[in-house]
């Protein structure tokens, strides 16, 4: 039996980790209850594995602010020069918390921020945004992606899978409400507006081809396809700016 000093002393030495790396988000997800759809995403070797560390950084309000700027190809490229040090942020910070949590003697297996590993589904390995909705850093919005209370959906995730003692969070309720600000956002109606609902498939909440097709053609015409349009307009991340006086 794992002493209960061992599991706060793990938790507290993540915590001071993940301030140290930059990031912004740290919580830990019981995934007992998501077994059967990792196992299916992934296959058992991912499925084998009771907990995930999921991590967050928060993107740059000033870069996606610009995101309305939509056919400007220096707004966008800027998105994506954020998008992908962002990225590779938490691969670091993953390999770094994956590595300090085995020289402990435990299990960990580092997902990467980024990754498609089934294109036809456009599907990773693992969903990032099921372990930060298990660890209780937010909730899965109606435009898929998890909308944290402090951020909203301006934030990147990865995740460590881990049999390590930690002291895993909870599911926090859905602040969606009746906005379909992304709905009405998104230039080819990709999203539908239904409510996030675990027992059902992503396609009822959004047309991933649809989106991948968009950005495809938009990477043809201005040389790169990222939109994040679902991002900017999502009120949980559009805070007051401080103005020099």
């Amino acid at each position: 039996m794992i002493k209960p000093v061992l599991m706060r002393s793990l938790n507290l030495e993540l915590r001071d980790m993940v301030e140290g790396l930059g990031l912004d988000l740290l919580g830990v997800a019981d995934l007992t209850s998501a077994s059967g759809f990792i196992r299916a995403q992934g296959g058992e070797h991912l499925a084998s594995y009771p907990l995930a560390v999921s991590l967050g950084m928060r993107l740059i309000d000033a870069v996606v602010d610009e995101l309305h700027l939509h056919e400007n190809p220096s707004a966008i490229f800027s998105y994506r020069g954020l998008y992908n040090s962002v990225n590779q942020n938490l691969d670091r910070a993953s390999l770094l918390i994956a590595r300090r949590l085995q020289r402990e003697g435990f299990r960990a297996y580092p997902i990467p921020a980024s990754q498609i590993i089934d294109p036809r589904r456009l599907e990773g390995a693992f969903s990032h945004k099921l372990a930060a909705y298990l660890a209780g850093l937010g909730w899965i919005g109606k435009n898929c992606l998890l909308i944290t209370p402090e951020y909203g959906p301006r934030v990147r995730l990865a995740t460590v899978l881990t049999d390590a003692p930690l002291e895993a969070g909870k599911p926090i309720p859905d602040g969606c409400g009746e906005c379909r600000r992304c709905v009405e956002a998104c230039p080819v109606n990709a999203i539908t507006g239904r409510p996030f609902n675990p027992r059902e498939a992503r396609d009822l909440r959004l047309r991933a081809h649809l989106c991948n097709d968009y950005s495809e053609k938009r990477g043809r015409l201005i040389g790169e396809g990222l939109c994040g349009l679902c991002v900017y307009v999502c009120p949980y991340g559009i805070k007051p700016r401080k103005n020099k006086s």
